[in-house]
């Protein structure tokens, strides 16, 4: 039954286009000439968006035409056609079709009748048809690939798979056949004949992606309840729909820069003497590290925001000795808070009103870490400013971070049901509309406290999240397993992670579940050096996991690609910088540089560390060689030999257990650092580059940024940022250019080293340089 009927009328109001039908109202709100919000109240009359906040307004140019079969808008970069029952054709100017709905039947795919009760005990996913209250089909084309949606299971085209997004703690290996993970981001990429467009369904009830499961006919979005709220975001090019989507939802901010570091977790390490323990080994073995996680043990009971005085009798004294030694602490807190009437979280968040009720306003219990636990209504701006200052009491014993768990959120005693209530400041709100966002709420009060408190960038990590969430917190891809299926699995998602907005990813390396090989930590630290969020975690009962645990060789891989990463310390806080404008994830796929070269679409083992680091980790056990596909447009040097291969080609790489495969597109130029502990350690006097230069003449260009790495100056214009130019013919000119000076650094001097001269003049600035022997020129600023 259609729930619009025939087009009758429109009203232009400002950037909204009115449209009224014969059963319902919509709305069609010009974002941008590339972005279009479509917009029906099934559910509230208002737009009820947790992730676009403060969205700037755009003074749009656009036409609106009514014939008598259709409504036509118009924008410099779109068309749009609307037709009877609210059916929607997207056009780009050219008029090449871009996005149809689908004009016929819902007709999933359909098992073959028979008893499944049997199977459905067993454990076997039997789907049944849905029906949704919210639903969007579109026209699947041959040509189409899908990508984004997050952390999901599976390959990074998603073409073919289903998915749903309902936040959920499930500590079973996760496989392809796992449909939900910890987050929801309603977010999708589509590539079809090698133009890009994105689909954002900003609705936070339980809802569902199917790119060609149910029917190979059509692709769909759907909800449980709510309203239909999706925004249309135009490339051509991936980046711009990342850049389009992310400016709807928030980039990721600028971290801390010892947030880049390498980190030691494990579940626990139980008492001071065990921490002190794993400092002093990462100094004493000159492995660099930055930081250090306390998980749930270190408390109280379990009970949140407090210290087991036993296990670490003097928290502020021992965070002091680390931060000496130049480590960082970040503990876990979890949303569930002990009933306890002994203990003042509990007791002033239940005099207040603080935590989520039951349906007859009754204070919703379950059991979690600590037992019969309650739940904070984060929903809610009080409770939110009440957690917020809660950060106080971590942020003065000298805690530097924290991380968010367990914020699905996840109970021991089955899940929240449907019915338990929420006040959303003043609207009340059951947790079938909250549970999504819940987690989002818990970190935007984090970040928030954190802020206030220290006035500095805050650093948080958490397990479930809602688009949007990036603006607040980091996220990693939870309870993952120690296997070799895990370490593939990781690469797609974390790049998928990236093109959903979420640029500060990682995964647990080594594996939190079970036992790691040697092997496999050897292969998955490489893998690690190149994600922004750079964490080995292993769970309580397993091996020891830290990189000395295993044997020599082990620690030494571990030791030589930790290296690696704080060399490429000033390379990723410019990715960072850069993500910061424009949404450009760190992690990324080859498609997103490449995306005229539909031999990128599929990859799944390989990925781009920012514009100009390709690398093709080995995933499989026991493998001593792999293919490297090398993308058309480019050439590639080989990061260990300074081999130069031409790009649209694939290559045998030989891969030693101490060699990934790294290639640095030619004419690149790489920001790098000295030798360091920590981040921190020193204060350095000299910039240093990289110059990879190719056979070829090309020309290139660098942006390299500097500020305090910890506060928010830079908002103020206290930072410095530079224009590297690199032009290769018979010789090498380089211009370096100070674009920006508002931060008093100590740096003295800018040092290139360059790769592959072959005997070419160096030109800087209009200068000859004169070269070393080992093609090092240093320049005074």
């Amino acid at each position: 039954m259609n729930k619009y009927g025939k087009l009758i009328d429109y009203a232009i109001n400002d950037n909204d286009v009115k449209i009224k039908f014969e059963k319902q109202d919509v709305s069609i709100k010009i974002i941008k000439s590339d972005i279009i919000n479509f917009f029906v109240p099934f559910f509230r009359n208002e737009r009820n968006s947790k992730a676009v906040e403060n969205l700037k307004k755009y003074t749009i140019k656009f036409e609106v035409e009514k014939s008598n079969d259709f409504l036509k808008i118009k924008t410099e970069k779109l068309i749009i056609d609307i037709f009877d029952n609210f059916l929607v054709n997207i056009y780009d100017i050219e008029g090449n079709i871009l996005c149809a709905d689908y004009k016929g039947e819902y007709k999933p795919f359909k098992r073959r009748s028979g008893d499944f009760s049997l199977a459905e005990a067993e454990g076997h996913n039997i789907n049944s048809e849905n029906e949704y209250k919210v639903y969007v089909s579109k026209k699947m084309e041959d040509n189409m690939y899908f990508y984004g949606l997050g952390e999901k299971t599976g390959h990074l085209n998603k073409k073919s798979y289903h998915y749903v997004n309902w936040n959920t703690d499930n500590p079973s290996p996760h496989g392809e056949t796992f449909d939900r993970l910890y987050k929801s981001i309603p977010f999708l990429i589509s590539i079809k004949d090698t133009t890009a467009f994105g689909i954002f369904f900003d609705n936070h009830f339980k809802t569902y992606f199917d790119m060609g499961h149910d029917n190979k006919e059509y692709y769909y979005f759907a909800a449980d309840d709510g309203n239909l709220d999706y925004y249309f975001i135009y490339g051509p090019e991936v980046k711009k729909v990342v850049e389009g989507y992310t400016k709807l939802t928030g980039t990721v901010p600028l971290p801390q820069l010892w947030t880049l570091g390498y980190q030691q977790c494990r579940w626990s390490y139980e008492n001071d003497e065990r921490l002190m323990e794993i400092a002093n080994n990462f100094r004493e073995r000159g492995i660099p590290c930055d930081t250090l996680y306390l998980d749930i043990d270190y408390m109280d009971g379990y009970r949140v925001f407090t210290w087991d005085k036993n296990k670490f009798k003097d928290p502020s004294g021992l965070l002091k000795r680390l931060r000496d030694m130049g480590f960082k602490v970040v503990t876990i807190i979890d949303p569930g808070v002990k009933v306890d009437t002994e203990y003042n979280i509990y007791k002033d968040g239940l005099e207040n009103g603080y935590f989520a009720k039951d349906n007859e306003g009754i204070t919703y219990r379950n059991e979690v870490w600590p037992g019969t636990s309650v739940f904070p209504d984060f929903l809610n701006s009080n409770v939110r400013k009440w957690w917020a200052k809660n950060q106080k009491i971590m942020m003065d014993n000298g805690v530097s971070g924290i991380w968010n768990d367990m914020n699905e959120p996840a109970s021991f005693n089955g899940p929240l049901p449907d019915d338990v209530m929420f006040d959303n400041d003043g609207i009340p709100v059951m947790h079938k509309e909250a549970h999504n966002v819940y987690a989002h709420f818990m970190d935007k009060a984090t970040y928030e406290g954190i802020k206030c408190e220290t006035g500095k960038r805050p650093f948080i990590v958490t397990r479930a999240c809602y688009s949007g969430t990036q603006k607040y917190s980091t996220v990693w891809t939870g309870d993952n397993v120690s296997t070799w299926e895990h370490l593939r699995m990781s690469i797609p998602m974390l790049m998928n992670l990236g093109l959903s907005g979420f640029g500060f990813c990682g995964t647990d390396v080594g594996g939190f579940g079970h036992d790691a090989s040697a092997e496999l930590l050897q292969r998955w630290v490489q893998v690690g050096a190149f994600t922004p969020l750079f964490r080995n975690h292993s769970a309580m009962g397993t091996r020891d996991q830290e990189p000395w645990a295993f044997d020599e060789l082990t620690e030494e891989i571990n030791k030589k690609y930790i290296k690696l990463r704080y060399k490429l310390i000033p390379y990723l806080y410019d990715l960072m910088w850069n993500m910061s404008k424009n949404g450009a994830p760190v992690i990324r796929p080859l498609l997103f540089n490449y995306q005229n070269d539909k031999n990128t679409y599929e990859i799944n083992d390989e990925f781009m560390c920012g514009d100009n680091i390709l690398v093709a980790p080995v995933v499989e056990q026991g493998k001593k060689a792999r293919m490297v596909y090398l993308p058309s447009g480019d050439n590639w040097i080989d990061y260990w030999t300074k081999e130069e291969f031409k790009g649209g080609s694939y290559i045998i790489k030989e891969t030693p257990i101490d060699i990934c495969p790294i290639y640095i597109k030619a004419g690149s130029v790489i920001a790098t650092s000295e030798e360091q502990n920590y981040i921190g350690e020193k204060v350095y006097e000299k910039m240093i580059f990289e110059v990879f230069l190719g056979n070829k003449e090309s020309k290139s260009r660098y942006y390299h940024y500097l500020d305090d790495g910890e506060s928010f100056k830079y908002q103020i214009g206290e930072y410095n940022a530079y224009k590297i130019k690199v032009s290769v013919d018979d010789n090498v000119e380089i211009k370096v250019k100070t674009l920006e000076k508002g931060y008093n650094d100590k740096l003295r001097e800018m040092e290139f080293r360059i790769h592959n001269l072959n005997n070419k003049k160096v030109i800087i600035n209009g200068q000859n340089e004169k070269i070393s022997d080992n093609n090092i020129i240093t320049i005074n600023l």
